[in-house]
């Protein structure tokens, strides 16, 4: 699957998503796990990591599959998912830990005065919903610049985010801006290095605002991970990882060593979730599986 399809598929489950109002186990055959257990299984993981996957990169199995998969591995999250498939993760006793369905889409964002209007009404019934679930993350993008210098986009953001702020915190939700990178994966998006993202969460001077520090997006636009973690931590309420290049699985392949950088992020004292978001490049859908339960291992330090 080439790049131009892992964006496809991605933006197609959050257009999906809006339309609806989204121990480490041993590297063997994973079964299905029985609907009626609610429990996790006992598991090697330490504990020091909240543990998650995106829903999107594991869009070949279903959100049952992928439910009964996360608990066997012995975690309990799953990012992505909107409010209509929300009662699948409550059955299956699984945290909707980065809910989504209230953007448009990835382009049409909050650095555009344009979109405000949707933006508000969609943004302030899916706080309501997230509220209602017992959910606490809801994500949100600032949009393609389509012409504007940074700071007007800055500016847009700010104004259109204090028209939501003060609902989230009344509902005790975080409202969470992906970084993503403009070189590659998402051209033109404005929200496309941490340091525009940092500035704008001091604009809005809100707890309930914060960064989706994805590692892979930065790695390709900025670098220098470790050092912007650490010094940066306080504005970041959640993470997304893959390999760079290729945003393949966390293995040997790749230039990032996960290790370190998952002892970065918990030296921090940071208690949100690190989220895999990695295309599991895998032949069979069993060597898919396997891939997450490697890279669940590789990041449990």
């Amino acid at each position: 699957m080439n790049m131009a399809t892992h964006l496809i598929s991605r933006r197609g489950l959050l257009r999906n998503a809006a339309t609806g109002s989204l121990g480490v186990m041993a590297l063997g055959s994973l079964g299905p796990v029985a609907l009626a257990d609610k429990k996790p299984r006992d598991s090697a993981l330490k504990g020091n990591v909240h543990h998650s996957v995106a829903r999107w990169t594991f869009d070949f199995l279903s959100l049952e599959e992928l439910c009964q998969l996360v608990r066997q591995i012995g975690f309990s999250a799953i990012d992505l998912v909107g409010p209509d498939q929300w009662h699948i993760l409550k059955r299956h006793g699984i945290d909707s830990s980065m809910c989504n369905g209230a953007e448009p889409n990835l382009e049409d964002g909050w650095g555009d005065r344009r979109f405000h209007p949707a933006l508000v009404e969609s943004y302030r019934r899916h706080i309501d919903l997230v509220s209602e679930a017992g959910y606490k993350n809801l994500i949100c993008f600032s949009g393609n610049a389509r012409g504007m210098t940074p700071e007007e986009g800055l500016a847009n953001a700010e104004e259109g985010l204090k028209k939501v702020l003060g609902h989230a915190e009344k509902k005790g939700v975080t409202l969470q801006m992906e970084l993503f990178n403009s070189k590659i994966d998402h051209p033109d998006y404005l929200c496309d290095n941490s340091a525009w993202g940092i500035t704008l969460c001091k604009r809005l001077d809100s707890p309930n605002f914060k960064l989706l520090y994805d590692i892979y997006h930065m790695q390709i636009s900025e670098g220098d991970v470790i050092r912007t973690i650490r010094e940066n931590h306080q504005y970041f309420g959640h993470y997304h990882t893959a390999g760079v290049p290729g945003r393949h699985e966390l293995d040997n392949n790749q230039e990032l060593y996960y290790p370190a950088i998952m002892r970065a992020i918990t030296e921090t004292g940071f208690e949100g979730y690190v989220a895999q978001e990695f295309m599991p490049s895998g032949e069979s859908n069993e060597e898919k599986k396997r891939s997450l339960a490697s890279a669940i291992k590789t990041c449990d330090v």
